[in-house]
């Protein structure tokens, strides 16, 4: 491989991680256009290696920056209630939630909220069930990334795929439907940054 495959890794993860959502090995294979993952991986194993990058163990997509995230600060997230990872489901909502997660981010913690997993639709982007997901409301989300979206009173979290005017809320398990939702009925909560998870 060429001598630089390594630095377009840390650049595309850093970019990633400034951006709120650490990448999943195929979606840095397919981004960086490696022929398979266990390239992807030697090159994350040898930058964690030099302390350029770090990892959270246990977690989903746990890779992370060295120290804390500039301009980034730890706040209280609550964890709102649970969403279907699966079909359409009732969200269930607590405001009074007595749940909440740690969590050091550079957005205005208002912003944030998290929520339970159920369900196993997400399973090949490594969000299982029981997993609580933060989630960044607001400032819309593009196609491709990960999202909790609701029709009326019922809500899942996929990976958002825009299609022309046409949007659709896709698996990361094939043994689940693609979920297409009338465009105006469709509103998007918000944009999962962040995965926990407990052993």
């Amino acid at each position: 491989m060429p001598s630089d495959s390594k630095e377009r890794v840390f650049a595309y993860v850093r970019r990633c991680l400034l951006d709120g959502l650490p990448p999943s090995l195929r979606e840095a294979q397919a981004a960086l256009g490696f022929r398979s993952v266990r390239s992807v991986q030697k090159h994350l194993d040898r930058l964690i290696a030099e302390g350029r990058l770090g990892h959270r163990p246990g977690l989903a997509r746990g890779l992370r920056l060295p120290g804390p995230i500039k301009g980034g600060a730890a706040v209280r997230v609550p964890v709102l209630g649970q969403v279907q990872a699966g079909g359409w489901n009732l969200a269930v909502e607590d405001l009074e939630a007595e749940e909440h997660l740690s969590v050091q981010t550079r957005y205005p913690p208002e912003r944030l909220f998290a929520l339970r997993v159920q369900g196993e639709s997400m399973t090949g982007a490594h969000i299982l069930p029981g997993d609580r997901v933060v989630a960044l409301r607001g400032g819309g989300a593009e196609s491709g990334q990960i999202v909790v979206a609701a029709v009326g009173d019922e809500a899942t979290v996929k990976i958002l795929r825009r299609k022309g005017r046409r949007v659709e809320l896709h698996p990361a398990n094939p043994a689940f439907p693609v979920l297409r939702p009338p465009p105006e009925e469709l509103s998007i909560l918000g944009r999962v940054i962040e995965v926990r998870r407990e052993f």
